[in-house]
């Protein structure tokens, strides 16, 4: 049998895609939250590379397994992770992994949360009560997190006192709005966990 053989160039990685220049160092961060709180798209607006995504169609398979509560138009889900890369500074680069959202993909959080510095929560303030299990199992892990709310356009604006006191958090633990369309808002969501584990460590030191 003949093959042809092609012409064109041989196409190498993209220049955005490279790995960790040298002399920076690598942090894992997790994107985490209920289903459609926004996790697949902040990890897509803040990456400078294009994100990895597991998004698949949800089939009638899930009807009567699957609680969506509130979020019942959104049609496709996060099925193992998304990933994405995002340099602070020349010496600090974050690697994005998001989490799926729904329960029976939970299993896959033990993977996904190994070896990770911290994590960021997006809250969807209309489904508050969709962040509670989660925020135990952060907890139970002893993972590090700050809770980014989402802003979605209909959804109400509580005072951040009244968001610590429903979710039952430590009053050290950061509590900041973010929009998960926009780069900007989510690179200052990863800054404030930056920051937050600063003043832990800094803490340990001290202690």
């Amino acid at each position: 049998m003949d093959y042809a053989i092609s012409d064109a160039p041989a196409v190498g990685p993209r220049g955005t895609d490279v790995l960790l220049p040298y002399g920076a160092r690598g942090v894992k961060v997790v994107i985490v939250g209920g289903f459609g709180v926004g996790k697949t798209t902040m990890v897509g607006a803040v990456s400078e590379i294009a994100p990895l995504t597991t998004e698949e169609t949800m089939t009638q398979a899930g009807v009567g397994i699957d609680n969506n509560p509130g979020a019942e138009g959104k049609n496709t889900t996060t099925v193992a992770m998304d990933f994405g890369r995002i340099s602070i500074n020349e010496e600090l680069i974050l690697y994005l992994f998001g989490t799926p959202g729904q329960e029976r993909f939970w299993f896959l959080w033990n993977g996904i949360f190994e070896g990770a510095l911290g994590a960021v929560v997006l809250v969807d303030t209309r489904r508050i009560e969709v962040c509670f299990e989660i925020i135990t199992r952060l907890e139970d892990r002893r993972v590090p997190f700050v809770v980014a709310v989402n802003s979605f356009p209909e959804a109400p604006q509580h005072p951040v006192a009244v968001l610590r006191t429903a979710l039952d958090l430590n009053e050290s633990v950061p509590i900041v709005t973010c929009d998960a369309r926009d780069r900007s808002s989510c690179r200052d969501a990863l800054l404030s966990l930056m920051g937050y584990l600063c003043t832990l460590a800094a803490a340990q030191e001290s202690a």
